[in-house]
């Protein structure tokens, strides 16, 4: 009886300890003073990648002093804002353990310490306000400004050399902080409401240089996913600004989408004198249907005359899509990248709808539009006498 009674004690002591551990752990504590504000409301926020949600509202007591503990995830920092009314007074970037003091005003001045990333994040906020502030400056002037006069064009040089001042400190920023969070909301800042510092194309190769970058640190981290499906969105209308300007050359854009074995077939490769691009999702029944009531008996018509087919999956289902081609043995070229709507094909050509067919003749593409069966028999009848 005397060591059962031990053992419990001693599965008691444990279940405490355990639970005490796991109360102070995947926290970070905030404690602020915001001048002239006694038994007001202090709101915190929580950035969800492109939206606040709030996490609670706080009161201060007769001293304008106020504290806070935030869940936060190992190895996954969160931006945290508070709100006074509808002004931002703080901004951070905690981490598990961080001990943070903020001194703020109403009107949205602070300063922060005990967290480093949160100093850095201070510092850019104030880096891109005083940049705006002149930017903004030179555009009120510019408006009041004679558009064909001296003074208008001297007012665009030195708003082009603001902007392009502050975007080459910001790539340094970035390029000498590539494992700080900072980097992601100085990617997305703005000037004025529709103006992105980072707004050239290339810089996609930054948006992924900084996201394999952070990775490394904080793979869980939903703001890291985040830079990175933007750093993968860039690439994607990147290589279609690459195609759209050599579209000249070949009247059409290229394709490049692996196969069912998993090698890359070309578009421009296929070299037949005529090649139908037939774009599908092969998870609707009437367009397997298509495959075999059109398709099939056109192919076998006319592949010896000189036919190819190159047709393109849009789905996101990979295995699906070649399970049906080769249950349906599709002997023509299938493709598919798996990306779904989010291919670039999607946007390349303009699809709205599907299914889609073009004829590409002698490296050309033909102007007729094919709609049905029976349009389509008709080019390759014109096309493959």
């Amino acid at each position: 009886m005397k060591n059962l009674c031990r053992y419990l004690l001693y599965a008691a002591c444990y279940v405490f300890i355990a639970v005490a551990l796991v109360s102070c752990a995947g926290k970070a504590s905030v404690k602020g003073t915001l001048d002239n504000a006694p038994d007001s409301e202090v709101i915190v926020k929580l950035l969800n990648i492109n939206r606040y949600e709030v996490l609670d509202t706080l009161k201060t007591d007769k001293d304008g002093c106020f504290s806070y503990k935030v869940n936060v995830r190992k190895a996954q920092p969160e931006f945290i804002y508070l709100f006074y009314k509808d002004t931002k007074i703080a901004s951070l970037l905690l981490e598990t353990g961080d001990r943070v003091t903020v001194e703020a005003d109403t009107l949205g001045s602070y300063t922060v310490s005990g967290s480093e990333e949160s100093e850095k994040l201070m510092q850019v906020e104030k880096d891109l306000a005083d940049f705006s502030m002149r930017f903004i400056a030179l555009s009120d002037r510019l408006d009041n400004a004679d558009a064909a006069s001296p003074e208008a064009d001297s007012l665009r040089r030195k708003m082009a050399e603001e902007y392009v001042r502050y975007y080459r400190g910001r790539l340094k920023y970035i390029m000498a902080n590539p494992y700080s969070m900072t980097c992601i909301p100085v990617f997305f800042q703005m000037v004025g409401a529709n103006m992105p510092v980072f707004g050239q194309q290339t810089d996609a190769i930054h948006f992924a240089n900084v996201s394999d970058s952070l990775a490394t640190l904080y793979p869980e981290s939903r703001y890291v996913r985040a830079l990175r499906q933007e750093a993968d969105r860039r690439f994607r209308m990147l290589e279609m600004s690459a195609k759209l300007r050599t579209a000249q050359e070949v009247n059409y854009l290229d394709i490049e989408q692996p196969d069912v074995n998993g090698e890359k077939r070309r578009l421009s490769e296929v070299g037949a004198k005529v090649v139908l691009i037939h774009f599908w999702d092969p998870a609707q029944p009437a367009q397997k249907m298509f495959n075999n009531d059109v398709l099939k008996p056109l192919y076998g018509k006319y592949s010896s005359k000189g036919l190819e087919i190159f047709q393109v999956a849009i789905t996101a289902d990979k295995a699906g899509w070649a399970r049906v081609v080769k249950e349906q043995g599709l002997d023509w070229i299938n493709v598919c990248d798996g990306l779904g709507t989010a291919s670039p094909v999607v946007a390349e050509y303009n699809l709205s709808s599907l299914p889609v067919s073009f004829v590409l003749s002698d490296d050309e593409m033909q102007e007729d539009r094919i709609t049905d069966a029976a349009s389509l028999n008709r080019v390759l009848s014109r096309l493959l006498k």
